[in-house]
This record gives C-alpha cells, sequence and structure tokens, in this order.
C-alpha cells in the first residue's frame, strides 16, 4: 500500500501543500476552519508525517538527548522528570539514556544522539574528560553539563556546590560530637563524588581531634553501601567510626541495612549516619535517613532553559553557568551522641 503523502492532504482538503505544511508546524497561522478540515483530511487518509525528512531540511530535530549517571537513582529521575516537562513546554522531546558511571556508555549514547541530530545534548558526565563533548559542540549540538559545574569548561552548566555540601555534612556530624568520621562513597573518579569528599576534608582539617577514613565503593548503589556497612559492622567497636558520611542516599541506605540487619549496632546510637540527595527514601527508611538536600527538580528544568538559550548563543556570549546551594535536612538518624 503506498504512503500517504502531503500532496494527497492537501488535495482531499481542498487546500495547498503550504496550507497542510503549516497546520503541522505553525497552525496559529492558519484559520480554525481550515485547520480542522485539514486534520480530518489527516485522520481519513491515514497520514503520517515524516519527521525524518523534516529533520533533514531542518538539520536538527526536536528532540534532547539527557545522560544520567543511573537512572535508578531517584534523584536522577526527579531531574528528568523535571527537564521532560520543561522541554514539552518548549515543544521538545527528551530521549532519556544512563550511563551507569560508565564512560564507554555515555560515549555510545553521545554516538547516538549525534547521529540522531539531536537538538542538544544535557548530560551529567562519568569523567572529567570533556573531549568528546567539545567534539559534538564544535559540530553545532549545544551541550549542557546537569549536576557539574561547568566553569572552566566551554559548556553551560547547572549544578550544586558538592563542596559545601560535603562541608555542611560533616560539620553536622561534628556538631553532634561525633569526630571519627567515614566517608562511604566512590568511584572517586565521579566528580561530585570528589568534590562531597573535598568538603568533608575541609571540615575535619579545621575540629580538633577529628579524623575522616575513605571507604571506597564500586558505585554508588544501595548494594554497594550494604557491603561497606557490613566491613564497618565487623570490625570490633572500638575500631567502628562513631559517623559515616555517604556520598549518596542509595549507599546511606545500604549502610543502614547492614548496621541495623543483625541489631548489633544502633543507629545513631552508636554510629550516625547522613546521605546526600534527600531522595523520598531518606524519609521513609526505617531509621529516617539526614541528608545534604540537592533540588533535583530546578536541575531539570533550568537544564532545559540553558540549552535553549545555548542553541541560539553567539561567540561574543560567554556560556551560562548556573549553581544551586545544598541545604541540610536533620532527621532522626544523626541524634546527638
Amino acid at each position: 500500500m503506498a504512503s500517504v503523502s502531503m500532496r494527497d492532504v492537501a488535495a482531499s482538503a481542498a487546500v495547498s501543500i503550504g496550507t497542510v505544511s503549516n497546520v503541522l508546524n505553525s497552525p496559529e497561522k492558519v484559520a480554525p476552519a481550515t485547520v480542522e478540515r485539514v486534520h480530518k483530511a489527516i485522520a481519513e487518509l491515514g497520514f503520517v508525517r515524516n519527521d525524518a525528512a523534516r529533520q533533514l531540511k531542518a538539520g536538527r530535530s526536536r528532540c534532547v538527548g539527557l545522560i544520567v549517571l543511573d537512572v535508578g537513582n531517584p534523584f536522577f529521575t526527579d531531574l528528568a522528570r523535571a527537564a521532560e516537562r520543561q522541554a514539552a513546554d518548549n515543544h521538545l522531546t527528551l530521549l532519556l539514556g544512563t550511563s551507569d558511571d560508565d564512560v564507554d556508555r555515555e560515549h555510545t549514547y553521545l554516538d547516538t544522539f549525534d547521529e540522531q541530530r539531536v537538538y542538544g545534548v544535557l548530560v551529567s558526565p562519568v569523567g572529567d574528560d570533556l573531549s568528546r563533548l567539545e567534539a559534538l559542540q564544535q559540530r553545532g549540538t549545544p551541550v549542557v553539563l546537569v549536576d557539574r559545574n561547568g566553569e572552566n569548561t566551554p559548556f553551560p552548566s547547572v549544578s550544586v556546590d558538592d563542596v559545601a555540601g560535603g562541608a555542611m555534612a560533616c560539620r553536622h556530624l561534628c556538631d553532634t560530637g561525633r569526630r571519627r568520621i567515614a566517608f562511604v562513597g566512590g568511584p572517586l573518579a565521579i566528580r561530585q563524588v570528589a568534590d562531597r569528599l573535598e568538603g568533608a576534608r575541609e571540615t575535619i582539617d579545621q575540629v580538633p581531634g577529628a579524623t575522616l577514613e575513605v571507604v571506597k565503593t564500586r558505585s554508588l548503589s544501595v548494594l554497594a553501601g550494604r557491603a561497606a556497612g557490613e566491613e564497618i559492622r565487623r570490625r570490633p567497636a572500638a575500631e567502628r567510626p562513631d559517623a559515616v558520611f555517604c556520598a549518596n542516599d542509595l549507599l546511606a541506605v545500604g549502610v543502614l541495612q547492614a548496621l541495623t540487619m543483625v541489631g548489633d549496632v544502633a543507629v545513631p546510637g552508636d554510629i550516625a549516619l547522613i546521605g546526600y540527595d534527600d531522595i523520598d527514601f531518606a524519609e521513609a527508611a526505617v531509621v529516617p535517613l539526614s541528608s545534604i538536600s540537592q533540588p533535583s527538580r530546578q536541575l531539570g528544568s533550568r537544564a532545559i532553559d540553558l540549552l535553549v538559550a545555548e542553541a541560539t548563543r553567539t561567540s561574543d556570549n560567554p556560556p551560562r553557568h548556573v549553581r544551586f546551594q545544598p541545604r541540610l535536612v536533620v532527621r532522626a538518624s544523626t541524634a546527638p551522641a
């Protein structure tokens, strides 16, 4: 069966091909009665527009590619939902990919989005090598860094001050009387994790008698947190930290499970525990978790705003950077010693 063309729709509706094009792309330019007649013809004939041809002519599609570190993390899920809503408000469609903290997987998505000639790319990079993003930008595809400060890069960015967040978390633990702090997180190649650790160290260096131990993890998942928590729980009581700062809330949930499932380590009685992101699971945990809150939804929506602005930015104007400040949320897991 031959496909239905715009010419067929135009003939059926007794209008020009240009009018059909306007109805599909700029309906505000066409009289309402004509719009209704054209849509009736489209429905009767079963016309489907050829977006691939339209994109080829325009040079870019109306799709935005978003690559996050872990779509299973509710922080990134909330961010993606907000970006999707803001994209729709700008007549854009969001395509979502997750790198799983894997550089090769991130590059595969970048190549795919490049081949699809997307409107632009939002990405939370795995590492510090941004050369693939620079090549993409040079080929005319706007790029915005998400959840990463890009002030020393050629890209606009939307981020949270993670150094300040790490400092805030450890300051809170020290204010509750804790001095033997463990930082649980990794891989440290992830900039957000490294920045949170840097902030933690800044605070510990300023508190007399405070120490900081780093317990590295392979990922930022609940299972990785549980493994770290088990290692801490198996130590003699005198060798355990009296507080744990986790690089995100999923790790903190895993550590909490490991420390409390046997019942020989109390949270916060023996070990205080704080996470990062303030996802819904943190408040709903058996022991409600203190956390450093990030504005995930604002990050997502502002990323789209920056991308739209970047699409029309001239070389005379520098890229824009939006940076939010984190916020301490105190719950039962860090009650004073």
